[in-house]
C-alpha cells in the first residue's frame, strides 16, 4: 500500500454539525490560551480531574488549533513528515500528473530527487516546493493570457 493510499484510507468520516461547532469552540479556547499565554506550555486535564495533567508545548497547540480549524470547515487532514521520502508513483499522484511527466521533471532538474537503487525518491518538502512553483507559474500565464485578451478587446 502506497503512502498516499494510506493517507486516504485514515481520512475521518465528516463531522456533524455539532461536532464542527465543538472543534471550533477547542479551537478558539486553545489559540485564545496561546495568544494569553507567556508559559512554557498548557496544561491539559479532564472536568474531574481524574487522568494526570498533560503538558503540551505551545507549538504542537498550535497545529491542533490548526487542525481543529480546518476540522471544523469539514476538510480532510493529512499529516506527514516534511522530509518524507514519496515514489515517482506517489509524487504523481500528489500532483496530479502522470508518472513519466514527474521522471521528466526529474531529469530535467526542476524536481530534486536522489536515487535508492535504481529508484527515484523525492522528499515531499521538495514537492511541495516544486508544487508551489508550478502554481506560480501557472498564475502568471492566465494573468498574460488575460492581459492580452483586454489588449485585443476580448472582454469575456
Amino acid at each position: 500500500m502506497t503512502t498516499i493510499d494510506h493517507a486516504r484510507e485514515l481520512e475521518s468520516p465528516l463531522l456533524s454539525p455539532a461536532e464542527k461547532d465543538l472543534a471550533r469552540a477547542a479551537q478558539r479556547c486553545i489559540m485564545a490560551a496561546l495568544d494569553h499565554s507567556r508559559a512554557a506550555s498548557i496544561l491539559l486535564t479532564t472536568d474531574t480531574g481524574e487522568h494526570p495533567r498533560v503538558e503540551v508545548p505551545p507549538a504542537a497547540l498550535r497545529v491542533i488549533g490548526q487542525l481543529l480549524g480546518a476540522m471544523s470547515q469539514g476538510q480532510s487532514i493529512v499529516l506527514m513528515p516534511i522530509e518524507r521520502e514519496l515514489t515517482t508513483v506517489e509524487a504523481a499522484h500528489f500532483l496530479n500528473v502522470s508518472r513519466p511527466f514527474v521522471i521528466k521533471e526529474m531529469e530535467a532538474g526542476h524536481l530534486p530527487y536522489r536515487k535508492v537503487g535504481t529508484h527515484r525518491r523525492v522528499t515531499l518538502k521538495h514537492l511541495l516546493d516544486y508544487e508551489q512553483q508550478m502554481r506560480e507559474q501557472q498564475q502568471l500565464a492566465l494573468d498574460r493570457l488575460a492581459d492580452n485578451a483586454r489588449e485585443l478587446g476580448l472582454d469575456y
